[in-house]
């Protein structure tokens, strides 16, 4: 048996830094109005003594809990096995640790899960939410509304419940889209085929859209729909080329799909960029760097996505800021050429 020394108190923390409790608190619990030199004082004090604040105690002066939900509406299997959540979930990661705030972690395996997610946001757990990878059909708009915290919507939404002061952060998918195919053209090819993501996210129309904005009335046998996954692109590819035989180029709604279709354009023996050029979308380097050939595609910042996404949230719930919250951002994209197009 050891003995534990007592935790250090605000009254400790005012008596070393030679300020009252009350200046004490204010500095601890972010308020405003303490004098620079006092704030120096007591932050010193905090180190020295080694103070924690307590949690409970400062939730009920600052009426914040220090936690933001990240809900991602994807089974597990997906989101361990996909290189985008983890950028997006390490970007979020980074700016809530910044600001001194922890990440709650909520997945929706199935539509019980999304009662569950409901019930702990409406519980007054966490100060808001981040949203990402919706589905039209989820209800996790509507549940969330419901329990009424603050939240930050990681793509453009897609439903139509007349609310238009939805905040998001999404990248510019269908003008990517188009520069991809833009290229694709550009390099003389003719049969360019796009093969899509999920078609109930908007990302996978928006990409769809773009690829149609180019090709315009295209074969309509040279869009196959995929899942975003490696498996989803090469059943498309291999459908795709069962079908159209002299296709000569392929947009594919992300890097993991372009994976997928190049092992399968491998497979029938067809030579990457000479006889079928291949773009992605994404630019993951943990994919697009290690596919043979080395994977042109559209790159989206995913990590900075996950900040704006947590900083937008983090600046509504400071109202100290001031200002309005923008309604929906929309990140630029940019091409980056390697050597399957």
């Amino acid at each position: 048996m050891t003995d534990t020394a007592p935790r250090p108190t605000l009254e400790a923390v005012a008596a070393r830094a030679g300020v009252s409790r009350a200046t004490v608190s204010r500095v601890v619990n972010g308020g405003d109005g303490v004098r620079e030199p006092l704030v120096e004082r007591v932050r010193r004090a905090v180190e020295e003594l080694g103070y924690v604040p307590n949690q409970a105690a400062r939730s009920l002066v600052t009426r914040r809990h220090g936690a933001v939900a990240v809900v991602v509406a994807e089974p597990e299997t997906r989101i361990f096995a996909d290189p985008f959540f983890a950028l997006q979930l390490r970007g979020i990661s980074k700016e809530l640790t910044a600001h001194d705030n922890q990440l709650v972690l909520l997945l929706t395996e199935g539509r019980d899960d999304h009662a569950r997610v409901g019930r702990y946001l409406a519980g007054g757990h966490v100060d808001g939410a981040l949203v990402f990878s919706l589905h039209l059909d989820d209800p996790l708009p509507e549940l969330i509304q419901r329990a009424g915290v603050p939240t930050v919507f990681g793509g453009r939404p897609g439903w139509s419940d007349g609310t238009t002061d939805v905040v998001y952060v999404d990248s510019d998918n269908r003008g990517g889209a188009r520069e991809a195919v833009r290229h694709l053209v550009g390099l003389g090819r003719t049969r360019v085929a796009h093969i899509t993501g999920a078609l109930d996210q908007t990302s996978a129309a928006d990409r769809l859209d773009g690829y149609r904005d180019v090709m315009g009335d295209a074969d309509s046998e040279l869009v196959v729909r995929g899942d975003f996954t490696p498996a989803g692109g090469e059943r498309a590819m291999r459908e795709l080329l069962d079908r159209c035989p002299d296709v000569d180029a392929v947009f594919a709604a992300n890097d993991l799909t372009a994976s997928g279709a190049l092992r399968v354009l491998r497979e029938r023996g067809r030579r990457v960029p000479e006889d079928v050029a291949v773009i992605g979308f994404d630019d993951m380097l943990p994919v697009a760097e290690q596919t043979d050939p080395p994977l042109t595609t559209v790159r989206q910042d995913i990590e900075e996505m996950g900040r704006l996404m947590a900083r937008l949230l983090l600046r509504d719930l400071d109202r100290r800021n001031g200002g309005a919250t923008p309604a929906g951002v929309v990140l630029p994209t940019t091409l980056i050429r390697r050597a399957s197009a």
